[in-house]
């Protein structure tokens, strides 16, 4: 029991899928059998949740501290807030009141974090316009992690299986986005992904890095930030002993990133790499019109604490149903675990 790592995870926003999928996840035996997990988040809504996907046989079990977790199958740890009057939640609406309680479980788990009281954090996801209604000006929980941390250069990794992408850009438009393909920045989202594989333990790393126009440029036929930014970084990297390819073409790179081509893709910006990663990891089941699967895990990387979370977003038409999937949860605290165990060993 001693060796297991204690992981933090936040409930989500109250009215989306989050508390629902939280509750089906550590019903699994298996999730105690990998980790300790308390949920960050609040006990009336978690409750509420257990009723809604037939499951009013798992205790709630609340706690004002970390040490008060019992850590056992059946029972759910809740680190309870106390910010959420489960009276007026409306599932599947956006309300300050959800913002508000959202962005709460994050701060609270990244503090958890910092002190050493959890070993990974794993979110949950929250609506941006929530919480921005309520006074937190994020544009996610990257952003969020990245500033209450004080970390500087850090970027996301979505995984699925063994196609992952980490991204130059996120949260901006596509047009600051192309402005942001530098070659200061490619360069250092190539270390960061060097790094990331090494600590999922991939020896030898073939970093594969992505294009920013079509062709990749078609050496400058139709852009030049291929020959100008992305080249120049590409060729550092190699200089430091990186295995860095690229610029790949953006509509080859992927495919063969999946066909064990690279082990890891640099994208340029956000859309770029996320719509390959939920084409393969969400599934939707056309004839029963529900989604068979939806999986993949969202990390930051470059940041003092493991930080992984689930690869889609609140699923407000689904909340208070029952039918969400818990498999990218899952995923999640799958990932948390491995990282968290390898930067114990550093």
């Amino acid at each position: 029991m001693a060796d297991k790592l204690i992981v933090g995870i936040t409930m989500g926003d109250p009215a989306s899928i989050g508390p629902e999928i939280t509750v089906k996840a550590l019903a699994k035996k298996s999730i105690y059998e990998s980790c300790h997990p308390i949920v960050i988040g609040d006990v009336d809504v978690m409750k509420a949740a257990a009723k809604i996907i037939g499951r009013a046989d798992i205790i709630i079990h609340a706690v004002e501290s970390v040490s008060q977790a019992k850590f056992e199958h059946g029972t759910i740890d809740v680190y309870d807030m106390k910010l959420v009057d489960v009276s007026k939640l409306e599932r599947g609406r956006i309300s300050l009141m959800a913002g508000e309680a959202a962005f709460q479980y994050v701060k609270k788990v990244i503090e958890l974090a910092l002190a050493g009281d959890v070993e990974a954090t794993v979110t949950n996801a929250f609506n941006k316009e929530a919480i921005n209604a309520a006074g937190h000006h994020y544009s996610g929980h990257t952003e969020i992690y990245a500033a209450l941390t004080g970390t500087k250069k850090y970027t996301m990794m979505l995984a699925h299986e063994n196609l992952r992408v980490v991204h130059v850009s996120t949260h901006i438009s596509l047009r600051e986005a192309c402005d942001r393909v530098k070659k200061d920045r490619v360069l250092e989202v190539i270390r960061i992904a060097h790094q990331a594989c090494k600590d999922l333990g991939i020896e030898n790393p073939k970093v594969g890095v992505a294009g920013l126009n079509p062709h990749s440029g078609e050496n400058g036929l139709f852009g030049r930030e291929e020959m100008d930014e992305i080249i120049p970084a590409i060729e550092s990297a190699i200089s430091e002993g990186i295995d860095a390819c690229g610029p790949v073409p953006p509509d080859t790179i992927f495919s063969k990133a999946k066909g064990g081509w690279y082990d890891i893709v640099v994208a340029m910006y956000h859309d770029q790499g996320h719509i390959p990663l939920k084409v393969v990891g969400f599934v939707y089941n056309q004839d029963a019109g529900k989604w068979d699967a939806v999986s993949g895990v969202n990390i930051t990387l470059g940041l003092p604490i493991v930080r992984a979370s689930v690869d889609h977003g609140t699923a407000f038409d689904q909340a208070g149903t029952g039918m969400a999937s818990e498999l990218s949860l899952e995923n999640a605290i799958e990932y948390g675990i491995m990282l968290a165990k390898s930067k114990s060993k550093k």
